[in-house]
């Protein structure tokens, strides 16, 4: 596959200076920062989650003790991703669902990311996780502590059934492995090489939002209401309102959610 020539190395540096750092990165200090104290409703979370290397663990039930106790608590917890020994080799051959980071090459300017190249793979440790937690989010990605996914058809958290159980039938999604979209290393990133961490995420919550290329990236927001179904038997009702900060920084997450559904 031809990768690209210098007017292409031109156009991607340029642009993923002013376009693809969107969600943090490149040009952090030319970017307000999200105000302090925003204002959050009962059953609402709001997370600055554009960070390339790190998740935000949620736990609604500590969500919950958080809003009864005045927002004193914390309701999510941030664990870096690891991103291997500085020493370690990185190696051409294409492991099997092994945890590290999974460089890939994207065709940002010509069909899009969804043609791309594998490069090279870093073997790291598995991704660290509090004690409890219910799902996560880095950036536009979320996974789930043991969960399947389905996405309804409503899009106001008051339009919901009564109860969880209107969707007995449904057809949930649990977790799947993937190593293209956790964006995670960036500083090949002007050769379109990026450095993605080997994880399992959730395909339908991911859905929530999106983001397209070519270039500029073009954001979607997806409000419709998803049903997570956990491992013990407990659901919850998950909406992302919002991606932006008050200043527009994107992926900072405004997120409706009813626990225990």
């Amino acid at each position: 596959m031809e990768r690209s020539n210098p007017t292409y190395y031109l156009i991607l540096t340029l642009t993923a200076l002013f376009s693809l750092s969107a969600c943090h990165g490149v040009l952090d200090e030319l970017y307000d920062k999200p105000k302090e104290g925003i204002d959050v409703k009962e059953g609402q979370l709001y997370i600055d989650a554009s960070s390339w290397t790190d998740w935000f663990f949620i736990d609604f039930n500590a969500a919950n003790r958080n809003f009864a106790e005045g927002g004193t608590g914390s309701a999510f917890v941030k664990m870096g991703i690891p991103l291997g020994d500085a020493e370690a080799k990185s190696t051409k051959e294409h492991p099997v669902q092994q945890t590290g980071i999974y460089t890939y090459w994207y065709d940002v300017f010509g069909k899009g990311v969804s043609n791309n190249e594998f490069d090279s793979f870093k073997p790291a440790d598995a991704q660290p996780e509090p004690e409890t937690w219910h799902i996560a989010v880095h950036r536009n990605n979320v996974r789930t502590n043991g969960g399947a996914v389905y996405e309804t058809t409503y899009t106001s958290m008051k339009s919901l059934p009564e109860s969880s159980e209107a969707f007995a039938d449904a057809t949930f999604t649990e977790d799947e492995w993937n190593e293209l979209d956790v964006w995670t290393i960036q500083k090949q990133m002007l050769n379109g090489l990026i450095g993605n961490q080997g994880i399992a995420i959730n395909p339908v919550l991911s859905r929530w939002l999106s983001v397209e290329f070519p270039p500029p990236p073009n954001f979607k927001l997806n409000n419709h209401v998803f049903i997570v179904r956990f491992n013990d038997g407990t659901y919850a009702a998950v909406q992302l309102e919002n991606y932006q900060s008050p200043a527009g920084v994107k992926c900072n997450l405004t997120i409706n959610y009813k626990y225990p559904y």
